[in-house]
């Protein structure tokens, strides 16, 4: 149906005329380009990065493969995700993560562990039955109730942000969906979204400024111009709010709704063992409960040589803008303070993540503020046949996670193929 193909080549210029426009590469872009291409549609994916996958990054460290963003098939039992990771033949993993186990029960007694987790149950209900008028799901808790500072911090490793900032609503919906099935990728999400888009066009490196929509979309790059009969935004919630992109015909109501629906922060730092059997394979530990700003550390996840450690909320804002080595420093002296100084000396600082400093991205995933939850709807609604968003800010309940924004795309690419004459149902 194209006029003309475009040329996505590493360097050079990004023109030509195709079905539709795709801007951004992630979990949401690389599901609408598939489900397009299987309906006879040429595409053409825009992505800043250097890379496929968005918030799904897989690297090597030690020669191994480890995520800096997300690593979890959540509610396994109905993520579309697993289906096809099966069929390429991926190993999962479906054992239980460590999570709520601390190591030898370090600094953190059995009794003391079953009353946090017991506290964060009666939050769950609290928020369920006799939810604040606020929305603010800090408004369920006291500041003085002594598991407040646990209870922000397990809120910072889920939502990255703490319980003030968190929608009651909106945190209801997704919990109220996900299961406890949370499987892994050992060989890594992110090149696993990366394969599901390889064959797609792409053109990488490749900044999107401006979209002009009507009854058909121009869409104008850091590199080059792009007319095409429709467009399907998947960049983040951040980006939108921030307005790196220009919209013509204005639209205020979308952008005002992913303003509402700020991205948190969740970094991982991750260090090499020299000793690896000094703790056992996929342990866990918390590092401090009297505070909200502390690490969550997942010892040797698949019995690799290496701690991943994970900071949220506030605590990886602050230490982002520290920089690496106030991390690092950070990270070593929790660990001190839990497995001792011989313990530290043993390890290697290896990398640490920065996705609230990544400029096509500016964080982690999203939530609604308090009284916002409607936002998602607002976000996600078509402006028009030919123009729409998609991405784990736009569902309803999947939001945060990459099934989550795999099914918007899928969603806006039959909206999109739906208003497209001549395409296939």
């Amino acid at each position: 149906m194209s006029v003309s193909t475009p040329k996505p080549d590493a360097t050079g210029p990004v023109s030509g005329d195709i079905d539709v426009a795709i801007v951004g590469a992630g979990a949401a872009g690389i599901a609408a380009g598939r489900r397009l291409v299987d309906r006879g549609c040429s595409v053409l994916l825009l992505e800043a990065l250097p890379r496929l996958g968005g918030r799904a990054h897989t690297v090597q460290l030690l020669d191994l493969p480890f995520d800096y963003g997300c690593g979890w098939l959540h509610s396994a039992e109905r993520n579309p995700l697993v289906a096809l990771a099966e069929a390429q033949g991926r190993t999962l993993d479906r054992s239980e993560g460590a999570w709520r186990r601390q190591l030898h029960d370090i600094d953190f007694p059995e009794r003391d562990q079953r009353a946090a987790w017991t506290a964060y149950a009666r939050l769950g209900e609290r928020l369920r039955h006799a939810p604040p008028p606020s929305d603010r799901a800090g408004d369920a808790v006291a500041r003085n109730d002594p598991w407040r500072p646990f209870l922000d911090g397990i809120s910072s490793f889920m939502n990255g942000v703490e319980l003030d900032q968190l929608s009651v609503r909106d945190f209801l919906a997704y919990d109220d969906a996900a299961s406890e099935n949370n499987w892994r990728l050992p060989a890594g999400y992110g090149a696993f979204l990366g394969d599901l888009g390889a064959g797609l066009p792409v053109a990488l490196d490749t900044r999107v400024t401006s979209i002009a929509h009507g009854d058909g979309v121009t869409v104008e790059t850091d590199r080059g111009t792009i007319r095409a009969r429709a467009a399907i935004v998947t960049v983040s919630s951040n980006v939108l709010a921030r307005g790196d992109i220009r919209f013509s015909p204005p639209l205020d109501d979308h952008l005002h709704a992913a303003a509402r629906l700020p991205l948190g922060l969740d970094n991982k730092v991750f260090l090499a063992l020299s000793e690896p059997d000094a703790v056992p394979p996929e342990s866990h530990l918390l590092g401090q409960l009297d505070r909200a700003g502390t690490g969550s550390y997942y010892l040797r996840p698949f019995g690799r040589p290496v701690i991943e450690a994970f900071l949220g909320g506030a605590l990886a804002r602050e230490l982002e803008a520290a920089g690496e080595a106030a991390t690092f420093d950070f990270v070593r002296e929790e660990l001190r303070e839990l497995l001792g100084a011989r313990f530290v000396q043993s390890l290697t600082p290896l990398a640490v993540t920065r996705w609230g400093a990544e400029p096509t991205i500016l964080g982690s995933y999203s939530h609604a503020e308090p009284g916002h939850a409607d936002a998602r709807a607002v976000l996600a609604r078509p402006p028009s046949g030919r123009l729409c968003f998609a991405g784990e800010a736009c569902s309803a309940h999947d939001y945060s996670t990459a099934h989550g924004a795999w099914q918007s795309g899928l969603d806006a690419a039959d909206w999109i193929a739906a208003s497209l004459p001549g395409v296939a149902p």
